[in-house]
């Protein structure tokens, strides 16, 4: 609730505003609650229920200790009006002095803040270590925008690795196509190496953003996507690298494998623990982006299945233990898939409760289409190699084979009906802003490839199930849908290349 010129106005989004002559300003924050955070934040209002700004309206009671209380409340709201209103007056007139050459310094509350992924004013630590305190006049150099950079720029690799992934799955063969998954590749190593360097030197000029970075409420769930960005390019090396090469680098992926599976799994662990330590995320707050943590567990299927099919295609299937990778990948990508199936059942709660995300986060809504995406593909095309991997006999049975053969196509059948229902309810969030009337906007952020990263899970699946069952019609579909996707990615990567030279990426800005 708050008061707007003077008057009560309505409270929007679980927020307290208060709007006076020089522009609004957050007043009147009840005990042991925190802001709502502004310009394209969390939503985050407060560990607690809502029943503080739920309550009826008090009656007038006509005992006059009652009425004293009224009375009481009434001024002292009417008084922090005030003091806001006259501390924003003396602010502003300070910046007009500023700007008009006076010597008068600013005002020592104006901090410097980003044009990042997320802007939240309740978790200024975890955001980009608190950019550097800039004056009104100075220029912003390279350094002021690096020092913004977030792992939230990861994400741009696993969408570009996941499209150089799409491409090799597609049934029809041919050299161009292969020559443009290879661009993809490669591209996408420039973009990680290029990444990695910009957020180490964020670390190094900012001396404790490495270790704020953990315990912001939003950054540290996009610390995984540098993990799955890895798992990307290392599958894209079993596609593009493995079968023209010696058994050298067979060998090198092989390992890498193993260390991915124990890597991956310290980390998700690991980072549930810290956010669990750290955190509080009220329901009312929830979107898919809290299965981040777990995504690098949903690339172990994905990834074996490649190491397994590029051993096969180089001749070198005896060289590796295809099935330990199996049974690691099943195993590891299993883990990783329950748990973001609770999270997901979460999210739908959320959803009943809650209605759909504000407009900055409805991008994370298709984060939910990645779990069983991946696990469909995954699975399915370990259960297209079952008579290469596993031996006729295995575990006594003669049958064995193709029972597992019928066991992967079904599992992955039932994932992939359940990756369409996500991308659906994905794609009808987005509705409101195609109709003629929509007036909201959804800003550019980071969290735009996950238009494409996650919907890359639903074409390989889509690929691998044509394969499987030998249907043109899939394999038709899977290409259009590979089409689809490759556009989306290009109209994300030409807008985030717009809002970094528009100043709207990677900018610090004042905020009073």
């Amino acid at each position: 609730m708050g008061f707007r010129d003077g008057k009560m106005g309505d409270r929007r989004d679980g927020g307290s505003t208060m709007t006076g002559a020089a522009g609004t300003h957050r007043s009147m924050t009840a005990p042991g609650r925190l802001p709502l955070a502004a310009h394209g934040g969390c939503g985050y209002e407060s560990p607690e229920d809502d029943s503080y700004w739920n309550s009826p309206t008090p009656k007038h009671s006509r005992t006059p200790s009652s009425r004293s209380a009224i009375d009481l409340s009434h001024h002292s709201h009417q008084q922090s009006y005030r003091q806001t209103h006259k501390q924003n007056k003396d602010d502003a007139n300070k910046e007009r002095a500023v700007e008009n050459g006076s010597h008068a310094q600013p005002p020592p509350h104006r901090l410097a803040l980003c044009h990042t992924t997320f802007s939240n004013p309740s978790s200024l630590d975890g955001i980009m270590s608190k950019a550097r305190n800039r004056s009104p006049g100075r220029k912003v150099s390279i350094r002021d925008r690096i020092c913004c950079y977030q792992w939230t720029w990861f994400t741009m690799n696993m969408a570009t690795g996941g499209i150089a992934n799409v491409l090799y799955s597609v049934p029809y063969k041919s050299e161009w196509l292969n020559i443009i998954g290879i661009i993809f590749f490669i591209f996408n190593i420039c973009l990680f190496v290029m990444n990695c360097i910009l957020i180490s030197l964020r670390f190094y000029w900012r001396p404790g953003s490495f270790m704020y970075a953990f315990t912001d409420q939003l950054e540290s769930l996009f610390i995984p996507a540098f993990f799955v960005s890895i798992a990307t390019i290392l599958i894209n090396i079993c596609e593009y690298g493995v079968p023209y090469t010696g058994p050298w680098l067979l060998r090198a992926v092989e390992v890498m494998f193993w260390i991915y599976i124990g890597a991956s799994t310290f980390v998700s662990a690991g980072m549930y623990l810290i956010l669990w330590s750290t955190q509080v995320f009220p329901i009312h707050t929830m979107t898919p982006v809290w299965v981040f943590p777990a995504y690098p567990l949903l690339l172990t299927a994905p990834y074996g299945a490649n190491l397994i099919a590029a051993a096969g295609k180089s001749g070198q299937l005896s060289s590796i233990n295809p099935i330990a990778v199996t049974l690691a990948s099943v195993t590891v990508q299993g883990t990783g898939f329950l748990i973001s199936f609770m999270i997901c059942a979460a999210f739908l709660y959320r959803l009943m409760t809650q209605k759909l995300p504000r407009d900055h986060q409805r991008p994370g809504v298709f984060i939910s289409i990645g779990p069983s995406g991946f696990t469909a593909a995954g699975i399915v095309q370990l259960g297209y190699m079952a008579s290469s991997v596993f031996p006729q006999d295995f575990m006594g049975n003669e049958n064995a084979v193709c029972i597992l053969k019928i066991l992967a196509y079904m599992t992955g059948l039932w994932l992939w009906g359940l990756s369409i229902w996500f991308f659906l309810v994905s794609v009808g969030s987005l509705w409101k802003y195609l109709r003629p009337d929509n007036t909201a906007k959804m800003p550019f952020q980071m969290t735009w490839f996950s238009f494409v990263f996650p919907n890359t899970a639903l074409v390989t699946a889509t690929e691998q199930l044509g394969k499987a069952f030998d249907s043109p019609g899939l394999q038709i579909f899977g290409c259009i849908l590979t089409g689809c996707i490759i556009i989306v990615w290009i109209i994300v990567f030409t807008n985030m290349l717009r809002c970094l030279w528009t100043r709207q990426l990677l900018w610090p800005k004042d905020e009073d």
